[in-house]
């Protein structure tokens, strides 16, 4: 015969019962942090672009991922206008991995892709740093023609790391640096509601599109997110012209 205390067992249970509700809760825990960092790590590779909520369920599919323009007069695009296909850009000139971008990478890819005929790049200004005045600079540039580069020239001078401010007496610098032909129509640009209009709008609607972080780029319904090494661009793009050809 068992000579087992009935209550000190009952109480030896709901202990060991408890135990395995906290291993439990514990494994459950972990694994969504694990499932946390895994969704936050960045990507080399290209993932599709979805459009926002309110859009996707009012557009047919192709006009959703309809992004590039294709504007014979954009000011703010590089290439033929019947090329291939178009790579979409998304970029602050505050932000430092887009510098990077337009250093190490842009130079290659025009040379490869853009000369070539194969690649039409278009460019999306945004002020995702709370300072439209450089975009807005950018774009009056780009009024006499001068947009890729007064970017180019913001770019290179840009610190590796951080969000250099840049004051009005830089803006116009810059410009006089590259040869901006009317520097007294560009200072009176500095200045246009409506160049600063379209510069918001634009910030707005890449918002719209799911885009909240620069570099950001998109090929079709493809995008690649981020300064990301040379050979990634070059698969990206490669991706994308085989798929029309």
């Amino acid at each position: 015969m068992s000579n087992a205390n009935p209550t000190a067992m009952e109480s030896k249970y709901k202990r060991a019962k408890l135990i395995i509700v906290i291993l439990v809760a514990v494994v459950l825990f972990l694994l969504v942090v694990v499932a946390a960092q895994m969704a936050t790590q960045p990507s080399a590779q290209s993932t599709p672009a979805q459009p926002a909520p309110s859009e996707s369920a009012s557009q047919p599919q192709d006009e959703q991922t309809q992004i590039a323009l294709r504007d014979p007069d954009d000011p703010m695009a590089l290439g033929d206008v019947d090329a291939p296909i178009v790579m979409v850009q998304w970029t602050d000139m505050r932000c430092p991995y887009c510098a990077v971008f337009s250093r190490d990478t842009l130079p290659v890819l025009v040379e490869e892709y853009v000369d070539t005929g194969d690649v039409r790049i278009e460019v999306r200004d945004v002020a995702f740093f709370g300072d439209e005045a450089p975009a807005v600079a950018a774009r009056a540039a780009g009024n006499q023609g001068m947009f890729a580069e007064y970017l180019s020239a913001v770019y290179e001078a840009a610190p590796e790391s951080g969000h250099p401010e840049l004051a009005r007496e830089q803006l116009i610098a810059v410009a006089e640096q590259i040869g901006v032909p009317d520097i007294d129509k560009f200072v009176t640009d500095l200045d246009d509601p409506e160049l600063l209009a379209l510069v918001k709008e634009s910030t707005t609607t890449a918002q719209q599109l799911g885009v909240n972080s620069v570099p950001f780029f998109v090929v079709g319904n493809q995008a690649l997110s981020g300064a990301q090494p040379l050979d990634v661009f070059r698969e990206f793009l490669d991706t994308a012209l085989a798929e029309v050809q």
